[in-house]
């Protein structure tokens, strides 16, 4: 039986993961800075966590900032940093009030003290929050994660079942428990690739690609993606007919 995008009880378990992808080439479109790209961005981010709030999803992870993009000029870099620490601290309060809970997943050690300091403020004030699990991916690498999950999993010569690996790569990204499985995967900015984005989590995940350019994702292209992930059969592998019986 197919659930409405408005199903709060099915929507409660399902993870959604977003590659937000295209703020700059909308800048450039325009003739304007990448910088303004990027500010429009995050305003596309606030639209779009309001409306998995009320959608009442239980799981959104946003990929805001991977591992190789280290290698963007310096100027255009430390602008996202300050659009981070900005968002971190400004949206804090409308978290705490709507019970949101936020986890930064992937590494912390190459951040500036002060966006540190805004990570782990806002998490703290927000641990308790039982609505939307907001998880904001940064130095974030899905290689990286299951590598370094690996060489633990090693070191402390666990069995190695999913399920422990899972949590491994839980551990070595912040998030706070093990890593959950992701139902659907939306990307937007035309892009057809994976860009090294939670390769582990995302092995059964139902794919959407957009052409449409991050600054302009809304709720409603939210709401029409969960729609669409309704539609979907999810066998995991197995056969259509052994699921009903």
């Amino acid at each position: 039986m197919k659930q409405s995008a408005w199903d709060s009880e099915s929507n409660r378990s399902l993870h959604v993961a977003i590659i937000m992808d295209g703020s700059g080439r909308w800048a450039t479109s325009r003739g304007r800075p990448r910088e303004e790209g990027h500010e429009a961005g995050a305003a596309a981010v606030r639209r779009t966590v309001e409306a998995a709030e009320h959608l009442g999803l239980g799981t959104l992870t946003l990929f805001a900032f991977s591992g190789d993009n280290w290698r963007r000029p310096s100027r255009e870099v430390a602008n996202l940093m300050h659009i981070f620490e900005e968002y971190f601290r400004r949206d804090l309060p409308r978290w705490i009030e709507s019970g949101t809970r936020l986890s930064v997943v992937g590494r912390r050690d190459r951040f500036a003290p002060q966006l540190q300091e805004a990570i782990e403020i806002a998490e703290a004030y927000t641990a308790e929050g039982r609505g939307l699990h907001l998880r904001i991916a940064l130095d974030y690498s899905g290689r990286d994660s299951i590598l370094q999950a690996a060489r633990l999993l090693r070191r402390r010569f666990v069995e190695p079942t999913r399920e422990a690996f899972a949590g491994l790569l839980g551990e070595i990204t912040n998030s706070g428990g093990p890593s959950p499985d992701i139902d659907l995967l939306i990307r937007t900015g035309g892009e057809l690739r994976m860009s090294d984005f939670m390769l582990w989590e995302a092995a059964y995940a139902e794919l959407i690609f957009t052409d449409q350019l991050w600054p302009d994702f809304c709720g409603a292209d939210l709401v029409a993606a969960v729609c669409e992930y309704h539609t979907r059969d999810r066998r995991f592998g197995r056969i259509e007919e052994l699921i009903a019986s």
